[in-house]
């Protein structure tokens, strides 16, 4: 079975290659949409032709980060590209298979074949803590070791799918759920790592640099990354958080609805957070 993971990028040079070389191992290909990146990571994304990379493409970027035109080319690819199943996903996230199973595509085959043409993710946020603020380098990996669970929903990353000929919708939900015509989510949501952000100079980076589009609903989209402001994180403390141990033995204890870094955004009275 053939499942194909659909990936925007735009500068990611400093993670990409750690999440391409994780899907391989998952036994997953990849698709890359590249938002016009100005760093290495077009350059690192092309080396893995012949190592499941099964296409790349370049979004125009049109001066800011648009989210629906994102999603609206992966929709499109759902359409036409040659795969049994689809995940839609960022280069900062590690999917994972559930218990008992060894690889992500192997787990995805269990759920055809019961029947089930949808997965839902329980995401584990990691996060620079107090004592460690910075691992903004090739080794973060090993080095970031404590997250939290995000659950805001209990259904907010159905973003693996079964090819369908029903129409697939992504813009609707912002990308946080997939939907489609005769939609069967599988019961057991499988684990997702998410490594957000890692330092203060990747918070600025990443979010404070980035022009967003202010047209429509993705107006309302982005939210806390639009407004957050570097200076004012204070990254938690490690005791406050799960200490990673290893991928079974993930945990939702203390799991949030909101995630850390929208705290500071939460605190301005004029801020809406979501």
């Amino acid at each position: 079975m053939r499942v194909v993971a659909l990936i925007a990028t735009y500068n990611e040079a400093r993670g990409i290659a750690a999440c391409l070389r994780h899907l391989r191992a998952q036994g997953i290909d990849f698709y890359v949409i590249d938002n016009e990146s100005t760093d290495d990571t077009l350059a690192i994304v092309r080396r893995f032709a012949g190592h499941g990379l099964c296409g790349w493409d370049t979004l125009p970027r049109a001066g800011c980060f648009d989210l629906r035109a994102q999603l609206a080319r992966k929709e499109a690819l759902a359409a036409r590209l040659d795969a049994d199943w689809f995940m839609h996903m960022d280069a900062d996230e590690f999917r994972l298979p559930p218990h008992g199973h060894a690889r992500l595509c192997e787990a995805l085959a269990w759920v055809d074949h019961c029947g089930y043409n949808a997965v839902n993710f329980q995401e584990y946020t990691f996060v620079p803590t107090r004592e460690a603020p910075d691992h903004d380098h090739p080794d973060f990996l090993r080095t970031m070791r404590h997250y939290y669970a995000h659950t805001p929903h209990a259904v907010f990353q159905l973003k693996a799918w079964k090819r369908t000929e029903a129409a697939v919708r992504l813009q609707a939900s912002a990308g946080h759920r997939v939907d489609f015509a005769g939609l069967r989510r599988a019961p057991v949501s499988f684990p997702m790592r998410h490594y957000q952000v890692l330092s203060r100079e990747h918070i600025r980076r990443k979010y404070e640099q980035r022009r967003y589009s202010t047209q429509g609903a993705e107006a309302l989209w982005h939210c806390w990354r639009r407004d957050i402001r570097a200076d004012d994180v204070v990254f938690p403390a490690a005791a406050t958080l799960q200490r990673y141990r290893g991928d079974a033995l993930l945990t939702t204890n203390g799991a949030r609805r909101v995630h850390l870094l929208a705290q500071p955004v939460a605190e301005r009275p004029t801020q809406r957070v979501a």
